[in-house]
């Protein structure tokens, strides 16, 4: 197949191991190739702008700079380009959040061995993906007060065990308020206590642990 009708690919993931399935997984496509690889966002920013992908395959979670943050540098500059995000959360929040910064599809990492081929394909001819699942849980959630960034300031310090009086001492607001963020975040997520909230927004990927 001719050059110019490839499938122009960049891999973005700090793990050699996963890079080079990815890879292994791409190259081995008659209409795909790989254009480059890099193991961190500002890594990714560099080759972004030194390959100029079609395609672009991009861990969320990685040192130095996120695949999120990646992103959106990436979109401010190259508001076209097509980025793939790769995770392993399928928390409709994280999802969210990546659509919102430029992402025009989320891949979970386990099921990159049967729709991996197929959602470069998809993204490439302009069309979004999006896993069924996590599709579904945006539409439950849609309508749902979102958590406010100083309620998830509170709730990464509940996730950690700390007392509400520390809570309180690490945020500089009154131990009352604290524990007004708290009941407010437990009807947010519908959650039944302190630890049950922390579990439910680790699962949506409100937080990370």
């Amino acid at each position: 197949m001719a050059d110019t009708q490839m499938i122009r690919v960049l891999v973005v993931d700090d793990h050699p191991l996963m890079r080079s399935g990815i890879v292994g997984e791409i190259n081995a496509q008659a209409d795909m190739k790989i254009v480059g690889e890099a193991g961190d966002g500002h890594e990714a920013i560099s080759a972004f702008r030194a390959h100029r992908p079609d395609v672009t395959l991009m861990d969320i979670r990685m040192p130095n700079l996120g695949g999120i943050e990646a992103i959106v540098a990436i979109r401010r500059d190259f508001p076209n380009a097509r980025l793939v995000i790769l995770t392993t959360s399928a928390g409709d929040i994280q999802a969210v959040r990546a659509f919102q910064a430029g992402a025009v599809g989320y891949l979970l990492k386990n099921l990159l061995r049967t729709e991996l081929i197929d959602t470069v394909r998809l993204v490439h001819a302009g069309r979004r993906r999006i896993p069924p699942d996590i599709a579904l849980q945006i539409a439950e959630h849609a309508a749902d007060d979102a958590v406010s960034p100083r309620e998830l300031d509170v709730l990464r310090g509940v996730s950690k065990g700390k007392a509400n009086k520390i809570i309180a001492a690490d945020l500089n607001i009154s131990e009352h308020t604290v524990k007004n963020h708290i009941k407010s975040i437990l009807s947010k997520l519908g959650a039944s206590d302190r630890t049950d909230a922390v579990v439910i927004a680790i699962r949506r990927g409100y937080i990370e642990m």
